[in-house]
């Protein structure tokens, strides 16, 4: 292996060298990660047009070597030729379109396929969006948790958050700017209104945002608006804590005697920012309990 890159020289074993990249600022890049794109013997990158413009930006030649895309369309297809690279004792560096790979990232098939192969699997390591917003997020970061993107659709969303609200650790999750509005609405109405949170927009970019404020504030404020950017979205650990179970059962009763237990759960979820999941099981319990007495 080369001490300098940590990926084994043409003729030596080759290996598998996965490479972060710049989530925006191109400079952000480490100075190993530039070696390991220069020596490497095969290059193969979720966006081959990004990875180019890197190259060209720090001056490295591609040269005649293969530069390969790998993505989740044409994984199982391209595969085969870079695992094939390998057992020629090639070097194949793999870099993810921005940020560190197998983060939200197609290169985890990659990875356990070299390594049940028996190729050495290494990395350059660098910036990761997650990390970053982390660090200017303004919530807990004794205890996080990345749950990367939502499903798409509503109800699959929904049951997600639900899981997702007993965590105790902060929570980081990529969006779309075509769904930030929605995911948001949908975590105050599931986590509680209340439940601090944050929005990174661009991060190293030139126009970098970081919004803090709550749930219900934050829903609010995109309510009707679809941002530019790349976007993460940080919600702090809930405050149930201060909530006894007899102000659930409480608030729980009076609800019931007008709503359905869906609603009913809502209301109160977001009343005393609770998770909604507990709620709403009680109440399904309670409604069993009476239909038996009946």
């Amino acid at each position: 292996m080369n001490p300098k890159t940590g990926n084994a020289p043409p003729g030596s074993g080759g290996g598998l060298v996965l490479v972060s990249t710049p989530i925006g600022n191109a400079r952000d890049i480490t100075l190993r990660a530039l070696d390991v794109l220069r020596e490497a013997d095969v290059l193969a990158a979720e966006d081959t047009r990004a990875l180019r413009r890197l190259l060209e930006i720090h001056g490295i030649p591609l040269g005649d070597r293969p530069c390969l895309a790998y993505h989740d369309h044409n994984g199982a297809k391209m595969r085969p030729k870079l695992l094939a690279a390998l057992a020629e004792g090639r070097t194949v560096a793999y870099a993810s379109e921005a940020g560190t790979p197998l983060v939200s990232d197609p290169g985890f098939d990659l990875v356990r396929a070299a390594q049940e192969a028996g190729h050495d699997v290494t990395a350059a390591p660098g910036v990761s969006a997650a990390v970053t917003a982390l660090t200017l997020a303004g919530l807990p970061s004794d205890r996080f948790h990345f749950a990367g993107f939502l499903p798409n659709q509503k109800g699959a969303r929904d049951r997600a958050l639900d899981a997702l609200a007993p965590v105790d650790a902060t929570l980081i999750l990529y969006e779309s700017p075509r769904r930030v509005a929605a995911t948001l609405a949908a975590a105050a109405r599931r986590l509680g209104p209340e439940r601090p949170a944050t929005v990174a927009r661009e991060l190293t970019k030139r126009f970098e945002e970081v919004r803090r404020g709550t749930l219900g504030s934050l829903a609010e404020a995109y309510d009707g608006t679809t941002p530019k950017g790349e976007i993460v979205v940080l919600i702090g650990r809930g405050s149930s804590g201060n909530v006894n179970e007899e102000d659930v059962d409480r608030a729980l009763k009076t609800a019931l005697a007008t709503m359905s237990v869906r609603d009913a759960a809502d209301q109160v979820s977001s009343e005393l920012g609770v998770s909604r999941r507990p709620v709403y099981q009680k109440a399904m319990q309670w409604k069993r309990d009476a239909d038996d007495d009946n």
